[in-house]
Order: structure tokens, then C-alpha cells, then sequence
């Protein structure tokens, strides 16, 4: 039989929400893999492996180096957010195609990305940096509250809030310049202008610098002033597709991408689409997995084959919709019940899957003391006809989930028996 490409994968994350990526990838591709801990579940998947944190530069660039001795690579990819420019300077490294580094810095860094929009007259939201409380007050007032504050270069939500008005705005700063610290790219404080309508994204597809929009994806958002994400539906007959696509081309183009896959965000104000960020990867939350069930489009294969150098098969061989609901408990605390009510699965084959990230005993923490890694419990995906027909059975699987935390004891302030005040 005649050999299969050989992709180098970069950071292949955890099985529950990257592992449909890897297993995609498997079926056309022979994979060598870089992590940083010993393969478990991804031994399924790949020919070579070489254990090496993607963080350190040094460290990556001799593993790619091994692997590249031991196998004739024809390409390499990453879904992991935080590995987008080590894996951009290892492609150079080993003469792999590959957006610049430049690129993709700007893709981690969402200042650069809001100045490069404005350059090429993308519609965005007004922002400026921060790195100190009273900076950050002078933008607010500069560009008029509501404001959100959020880390110039991070992810996950994490740090992100909306300040209404000028009291919030040390809390909100503090938050977000936690966040901000954990970056290797920048420590600045983002203040932009909160842009007013729903959240959605739109996955793009760029092959030699031609992008194409292949479907969107419309976002339930949780209780503000947070921005935890807690549900994503995928209807491959979306009609908003057509007026956000071409948005979504614009800002992919603006940054300088020309290869690879773009997870767009937006919101639909009453001005029209306005950019929120660009992605330089795989969306997160199993969205990749959403549009494959409602659309049949790959895109885990896709980066595989844009990375070595072959046009993606975009084809949609589905038109169908499917949905993930993410769940958060409604206060922080020790998880003390989540279950499905018995039966219930075995009679719904359109519940595609349940599970929980959580055991009962967990403590389980919402922002601004926690983040969607503290806070989630668990999540299930259902599919349908439409987004109408998602979300009915969302509310239907809601109605037969318990989610039950016990919020610590509140400390007395009252002294006490035997105690002097």
C-alpha cells in the first residue's frame, strides 16, 4: 500500500472536547505528535510521539527537529490557542507551510487585531490599552460607557467583563490584569466599546489566501457582567451566513492569514455585524464537531490538509443543525447532586452525548473568583432539523438534569460564645 502524509500535530489538548480532532485527522493522515505529558488516549491515533512543553521555544524546535529526522513531515498543525506562534516559528523552522509569525502574533493579541481592522476598515468596536487603573479610567471615559474590560492577549473568557459605569471599573480592571499576567504575549488591559446585539462566529476556511465562511455559529452567553459562553448551535441553513460571511472574509483577510482554519466572532449590532475577534483555530467546545454534524464539513481534516499543502474538501453533504449546552451550576460551591433523570437518554437518540467534568464532592467556582475551567460541570450535545428544533430539546434535556451546589457557610461576624468582642 502506498504511504499516507505524514502531519506533525502540536499540543493535541484533552480527549473529552479535542479528541474528535485528532481521531478526524487519523483517518486520512499518519500523525506524529509533540505534548508535553506521555500520550494516554492519543496512542490510538499516532505513529511517533516526542514529549516536549510547546511553551518552550527551544524545547519545541528540538522535538520537531527529532520527529523531522525519523519521518519525511508534509505538514504541521495545532488547535491550541496557546501554541499558535511557536507552531508558526517550528513550521519555519522545518520548511513547512505555515502563516508568518508576525500573523499570528497578531492573532494572539487583540489590540493589534482591533488596529489592523480599523486600518482595513473592518467593522470592530473603538478600543484602547491599559496598564494601569488610571489608564484604563481615562479610555472608558474616552470611549464612553458601557466599556468591557478583557486582557489584550488571552482566551476562554477568561478576565473578560462589562463595566456600566465608573465605580465597577477597579473590580473590572483587577479581573481583567489577572488575566492578563497569565499571557506570554502581552500584560495590557483591553478597554473596548461594548457593541449592543447577540454573539455568534463564524468558522472560516483559508487555503492560499482565499477564505470561505462555512457556517455559523449563534452563542448563548451567561448572566453579566461575565462573558462565560454556556451554549453554541450550528444550523447549516442559517440565513445569517450570507450577510456575516463576507464580514468574516474581511477581518481574516485584514489580519494576514493565508492558510488554515478561523473561528470569527461578532455581534450582530443594530450598525450590522461588528468584529469582535479573530481566531487563528479550531473553535473550541466541540463547535468543530457541530459543524460537522450539521453540515459535514470537517474541518479538523481540513487544517490537516491545508497544512500539507491540498485544497479542503468543503463539500456539505449534511443540512441539519446540532447544539452543545455547557453546564454551570447557579452558585459556586461543592457539587452535591448532577445526574440525568434514568431512562431519559434511551428514548432520545437525538441527545448525542452527556457528560459530566465534574464528580459529586468538587468544588466548583463561577467568575470572578473562577473561570470556565472552575466552573463547568459538565455538557451535552443534541442535533435536530433546526436551530429551533436544538434548542426545544435543549430546554427538553434541562428539564431532566439536576445540578445542585452548596455554597460554603457564611462566616459570622458576630464573636464568638466565650470570646471578647
Amino acid at each position: 500500500m502506498p504511504s499516507r502524509p505524514i502531519v506533525l500535530v502540536v499540543a493535541p489538548a484533552d480527549e473529552v472536547l479535542r479528541g474528535y480532532c485528532l481521531d478526524s485527522v487519523a483517518v486520512a493522515y499518519d500523525i506524529v505528535l509533540i505534548t508535553g505529558t506521555a500520550p494516554t488516549w492519543e496512542r490510538r491515533c499516532i505513529r511517533d510521539v516526542e514529549i516536549a512543553d510547546p511553551a518552550d521555544e527551544q524545547a519545541l524546535l528540538a522535538a520537531g527537529r527529532a520527529l523531522a529526522a525519523r519521518h519525511t513531515l508534509d505538514g504541521v498543525v495545532t488547535w491550541s490557542e496557546w501554541d499558535l506562534v511557536n507552531v508558526a516559528r517550528l513550521a519555519e523552522h522545518l520548511g513547512l507551510r505555515t502563516n508568518t509569525q508576525q500573523v499570528m502574533r497578531h492573532c494572539r493579541n487583540k489590540a493589534a487585531q482591533r488596529a489592523l481592522f480599523a486600518r482595513h476598515r473592518v467593522p470592530s468596536a473603538k478600543a484602547m490599552t491599559a496598564h494601569t487603573l488610571l489608564e484604563a479610567a481615562l479610555a472608558a471615559e474616552t470611549i464612553g460607557y458601557p466599556v468591557v474590560l478583557k486582557p489584550a492577549a488571552y482566551a476562554a473568557s477568561i478576565g473578560v467583563s462589562r463595566v456600566t459605569r465608573s465605580e465597577e471599573l477597579p473590580g473590572a480592571f483587577d479581573f481583567a490584569q489577572a488575566g492578563a499576567e497569565l499571557s506570554r504575549e502581552s500584560a495590557a488591559v483591553l478597554v473596548e466599546e461594548y457593541l449592543h446585539g447577540p454573539e455568534i462566529s463564524v468558522e472560516c476556511v483559508t487555503h492560499r489566501g482565499t477564505t470561505r465562511a462555512v457556517a455559523v455559529t449563534r452563542k448563548t452567553l451567561g448572566p453579566a457582567p461575565y462573558f462565560e459562553e454556556i451554549a453554541h448551535s450550528v444550523d447549516a441553513n442559517d440565513p445569517l451566513l450570507v450577510q456575516v460571511g463576507p464580514v468574516a472574509v474581511s477581518a481574516v483577510r485584514a489580519l494576514g492569514l493565508t492558510d488554515g482554519i478561523q473561528h470569527v466572532e461578532m455581534r450582530l449590532t443594530d450598525a450590522g455585524p461588528r468584529l469582535v475577534e479573530v481566531n487563528a483555530r479550531i473553535a473550541g467546545d466541540l463547535i468543530g464537531q457541530l459543524v460537522h454534524l450539521a453540515t459535514g464539513v470537517d474541518l479538523p481534516r481540513a487544517a490537516a490538509d491545508i497544512a500539507c499543502g491540498t485544497a479542503p474538501d468543503l463539500t456539505r453533504t449534511r443540512r441539519t443543525a446540532a447544539g452543545i449546552r455547557l453546564l454551570y451550576p447557579e452558585v459556586s460551591g461543592t457539587l452535591t447532586a448532577r445526574h440525568l433523570s434514568e431512562g431519559f437518554a434511551a428514548h432520545t437518540p437525538w441527545l448525542r452525548q452527556v457528560h459530566w467534568l465534574r464528580e459529586v464532592g468538587d468544588t466548583v467556582t463561577l467568575p470572578p473568583a473562577g473561570s470556565m475551567y472552575s466552573a463547568r460541570v459538565g455538557f451535552f450535545t443534541v442535533t435536530g432539523t433546526s436551530t429551533r428544533q436544538v434548542e426545544q430539546r435543549t430546554r427538553l434535556v434541562l428539564d431532566q438534569l439536576t445540578l445542585t451546589t452548596t455554597p460554603p457557610p457564611q462566616r459570622s461576624h458576630l464573636p464568638e460564645a466565650g470570646t471578647r468582642a
